[in-house]
């Protein structure tokens, strides 16, 4: 049973990576098994359907994402410090972000391109940090709707970097924007 949800683990990862890397609809059951290195029978002992393999992808990503706040949380008491963490994100993972773009917009974009019904779910990892940057503004003595707004804001911060960052591939750029930011707060 522990090789099985080893596969499934394994599964789960390789399509994330390849639907981040080319894109939900360019990844097939064959690249996906390849990335792995089982057959395609075995790889349907698993998973069915492309959209059960992007559902997985999703609550792994939000499962991730929950494990990365609760870090962050531990990591320090200071609101503006976990704000500055987010922040930080396009730089801790420059790479990729240069390269493929940030993982959560680029999903959500190409399912709202392809009218796909998972969208609200790739939607609710924004959404996750939208109420958790929002609560950060909120412990900041923040009103509700300007945490809100504030938070809004970090977001459209956080795409519109990783956005210029995948088309200019600018380092210096990205740590100039990170560091103007962060000086806000």
């Amino acid at each position: 049973m522990a090789a099985t949800a080893s596969t499934r683990a394994q599964i789960i990862e390789a399509a994330g990576r390849l639907f981040y890397e080319h894109g939900f609809e360019h990844t097939s059951f064959t690249s996906i098994a390849e990335a792995v290195g089982i057959s395609r029978g075995n790889f349907y002992y698993h998973f069915r359907t492309k959209d059960e393999i992007l559902a997985a992808v999703i609550d792994s990503r939000v499962d991730a994402t929950r494990g990365m706040l609760r870090r962050w949380a531990a990591e320090t008491t200071d609101p503006a410090q976990r704000i500055r963490l987010f922040i930080r994100i396009v730089l801790t993972n420059a790479t990729d972000i240069r390269d493929y773009g940030c993982p959560v917009g680029t999903l959500t974009a190409e399912l709202a391109k392809l009218r796909h019904p998972s969208r609200p779910e790739a939607v609710a990892l924004f959404t996750l940090f939208r109420e958790w940057l929002a609560g950060q503004f909120t412990a900041l003595g923040h009103d509700p709707a300007t945490a809100d707004a504030k938070a809004m804001h970090v977001l459209a911060f956080s795409q519109g970097i990783a956005t210029l960052s995948n088309a200019f591939g600018d380092d210096d750029f990205v740590r100039r924007e990170v560091a103007d930011l962060e000086a806000t707060l």
